[in-house]
């Protein structure tokens, strides 16, 4: 059994998909996990990884993804 992590967080969906999308891109298969109510459409989208790539993913979110 895979021990996931949350390494990301975010209201608007597509920046969670984008870092799922550069994680992909070195190796790291993440998963997207909706905590968005939908009758109100409030909450938040985070983006989880095996517990053995936390730290890797931590830094390609930090150095590669630049959301301003």
């Amino acid at each position: 059994m895979t021990d996931w992590q949350k390494v990301y967080s975010d209201k608007n969906e597509y920046r969670a998909n984008i870092v799922v999308s550069v994680l992909e891109d070195f190796g790291i298969q993440p998963v997207l996990v909706n905590k968005k109510d939908a009758a109100y459409q409030l909450g938040h989208f985070e983006v989880h990884v095996a517990a053995d790539h936390v730290i890797r993913a931590i830094k390609i979110i930090k150095d590669d993804i630049n959301f301003n």
